[in-house]
């Protein structure tokens, strides 16, 4: 007789205790291993100039095509104007293309998705008046090219009806759009099913919650990228905002629960460029299978901006 009414208050408690979890804590991203971020970073490329002169923001591959994207802003633009160049590289480094596009956003990151021989950007778009996007845009990379934000080219989306920014990122093994969005005055991620965002369905977040800011060398957040269960991040300032030494850190994030998972660390790929700053990461997956993590940075001199990108490829 004493067992049911114990029952039924344990029941109720586990409905409470469910009731108040964080969503994080409730994230159904699948398991996955992650990158070692101690281990060491490899060239892919060094000293290669883009379309335009400015720094690289961000970058992005097609895992499918094999193709390789590059953000900065557009010469002779305002930070705050939003104006974007995306250039088109070879896995050398070499040009190939590039497009223009005008009111988007700063370029931190964003996201690339093979659709047979095309492939289409996820960017920011609508840029505020501090230079960042208000919402995502979703658009075929055509070479030659420039969009304006009201371009009808351009699909816009507006995955946190509340949020007022957006930045997303592109897991392009596992197909899933990581977004980066500000909201009640903090920066939140959320994780979803590429092709359900796609279709303008934001309805079933596979994770959901208030991105760690885990204590750096360097405050200046410089990009972020997601593989399986984990995002990683990249900080760290310029050679010359940061006396001479190199300050420029990763660390990775488990999705399911929101917490740091490994780091901060330091890195020292490309330790002996001139400027060096931080600018970038993303995720390839090689011809032959393997899985790397790219690591971009910024060098050349003011007028001559060059793009260099390192990988690590030691999973655990």
């Amino acid at each position: 007789m004493l067992l049911l009414p114990t029952l039924r208050r344990l029941l109720g408690l586990g409905v409470l205790i469910l009731s108040v979890l964080p969503e994080s804590t409730l994230a159904a991203v699948p398991s996955s291993k992650r990158f070692d971020l101690t281990k060491p970073s490899y060239d892919l490329y060094r000293h290669k100039t883009l379309r335009d002169v400015t720094v690289q923001q961000g970058f992005a591959f097609d895992n499918t095509n094999r193709r390789l994207f590059v953000s900065q802003r557009k010469d002779g633009s305002a930070t705050t104007a939003g104006h974007l160049c995306i250039t088109q590289l070879d896995f050398s480094g070499n040009y190939v293309g590039h497009m223009y596009l005008t009111g988007f956003g700063h370029g931190i990151a964003f996201g690339v998705q093979p659709v047979g021989s095309d492939t289409y950007l996820w960017t920011e778009v609508d840029a505020n008046s501090k230079g960042y996007g208000a919402r995502l845009a979703r658009f075929k990379f055509t070479s030659g090219a420039t969009l304006s934000k009201d371009s009808s080219a351009v699909k816009k989306f507006t995955p946190v009806p509340a949020a007022t920014e957006h930045t997303c990122s592109i897991d392009p093994v596992n197909n899933r759009l990581v977004v980066r969005h500000h909201l009640n005055g903090a920066k939140h991620i959320a994780v979803y099913d590429l092709a359900a965002a796609t279709k303008d369905d934001f309805s079933n977040p596979l994770a959901n919650f208030e991105e760690p800011r885990p204590t750096v060398l360097a405050e200046r957040y410089q990009g972020y990228t997601a593989y399986g269960q984990y995002m990683y991040v990249i900080t760290g300032d310029s050679y010359p905002d940061a006396g001479g030494i190199v300050n420029s850190q990763v660390y990775s994030i488990d999705m399911n629960t929101g917490k740091v998972a490994q780091g901060p660390v330091l890195t020292k790929a490309g330790s002996t460029l001139e400027f060096r700053e931080a600018e970038g990461l993303a995720i390839y997956r090689t011809a032959a299978g393997e899985v790397r993590l790219f690591l971009g940075f910024a060098s050349g001199l003011e007028g001559d901006r060059r793009s260099n990108l390192f990988y690590k490829n030691a999973l655990v």
